[in-house]
């Protein structure tokens, strides 16, 4: 996977000499020591990672934590103090500032908790704002603002003025005018925090929509566990201006990195977080090989599942890639009917269930059907099982030992 941003012992520090707090941390002094001592604030400490293109990649952390600073280093709204932050291979801190208002006009977009609209303006030319400060002509910027309102829902609203829309109306046309440049990288500095619950949730929807559609490469500062877990590909956790450990959602829920990270997730409920992949069982299930021989297959099949007490089994090539389910009954009825296929046997009430799929879902399923799920991934390559005692044994695997 290609990487849109990588960042390199990026440090930023707040106060008059950086250069002798660089030295003091260099010496092996503590960001606590060296505010004492200077009065100088580390807000950004060796920060080094890389975010994929097409991601939506989650800085979270503690107020005070780092995130919003480092977010915006990422276009420099915030100056660096050393480090490099590269965007498609060009070194953001250090471009001129030609070149980085030309970056920020066409190919890097923010989003801010403040809404931040231009309340003169109504939201056609709110949202078209950015593409007139690039110098497109007006006809061609409404056309493009009319579109993107469109894709937010607002087209309908498009001559009145922000005063008359509600909070979360507001933040749809901070988002459709980030969008309305195209850009290839958005930041999201706690876009939605201001919103109540469930206009959040609706703008979190709305968010996922979208990069599906279009899969833009997304920075998302948020203090909110729910929402991270939610939306980003990858985590990365802050504290003290570090980041102490980046990994998926369920990386860090599982295998946190030290006590501060483990201390952030007290008390989660990880059922909550649980999708078909964390629950899915590749030994509980037969797997059959197709070959040739479809009624060797077949034989071989029934007899082993009679051996294992089981009734179904699941087809699966020999690139891993889920065919389809069997059982007893169906291929018996199979061969007696004179075909040689295992095909022939596949039973089309068994569907598979996606691997993200949320375990709330997954017991909906569960719970209408008595055999068991296939959970493939989004190459269909098969995963595992999913039964009732499957499920039911690992639920009280995770009571264990979060008690």
């Amino acid at each position: 996977m290609a990487e849109k941003v990588v960042v390199k012992s990026l440090y930023k520090v707040y106060g008059p000499n950086p250069t002798l707090a660089m030295q003091m941390l260099s010496a092996g002094l503590s960001k606590e020591e060296i505010f004492k001592q200077t009065g100088m604030t580390i807000g950004v400490k060796d920060a080094n990672f890389h975010v994929n293109e097409g991601e939506i990649f989650v800085l979270m952390g503690l107020s005070g934590s780092g995130k919003s600073t480092l977010i915006r280093l990422l276009n420099r709204l915030v100056e660096p103090t050393h480090g490099q932050i590269l965007l498609g291979g060009n070194d953001v801190a250090a471009m001129s500032k030609k070149a980085l208002i030309e970056l920020r006009r066409k190919d890097l977009a923010m989003v801010f908790q403040s809404f931040a609209l231009l309340p003169h303006l109504s939201v056609l030319r709110n949202t078209a704002f950015g593409l007139e400060v690039a110098g497109v002509d007006k006809k061609a910027r409404e056309i493009r603002a009319l579109e993107v309102l469109d894709q937010v829902g607002l087209k309908a609203f498009a001559n009145q003025m922000p005063a008359e829309l509600s909070g979360g109306m507001q933040q749809r046309v901070g988002l459709a005018r980030a969008l309305a440049v195209d850009p290839s990288l958005m930041l999201m500095d706690e876009a939605f925090s201001a919103l109540d619950p469930l206009k959040r949730t609706e703008m979190q929807e709305l968010l996922l929509q979208l990069q599906k559609e279009q899969q833009r490469t997304i920075v998302f500062v948020s203090h909110d566990l729910d929402e991270a877990f939610h939306i980003g590909n990858r985590i990365a956790i802050m504290e003290g201006g570090r980041i102490v450990q980046i990994g998926t959602p369920d990386e860090i829920l599982r295998h946190p990195s030290d006590e501060y990270v483990r201390a952030f997730f007290q008390g989660v409920d990880v059922k909550k977080y649980l999708i078909a992949r964390d629950v899915a069982d590749r030994e509980d299930t037969l797997v059959v090989h197709p070959s040739s021989d479809g009624r060797s297959d077949m034989t071989a099949a029934i007899e082993q599942l009679r051996e294992a007490h089981r009734n179904y089994a699941f087809a699966v090539d020999t690139d891993g890639r889920y065919q389809g389910a069997v059982s007893i009954d169906s291929m018996l009825q199979t061969m007696a009917a004179g075909h040689r296929s295992l095909a022939d046997a596949y039973l089309q009430e068994i569907a598979p269930v996606t691997q993200a799929m949320a375990l709330k879902d997954l017991i909906g399923h569960i719970v209408k059907n008595p055999f068991p799920l296939p959970v493939i991934d989004a190459d269909t390559h098969y995963l595992g099982a999913v039964t009732q005692t499957i499920l039911l044994k690992r639920m009280a695997h995770e009571e264990a030992d979060h008690e």
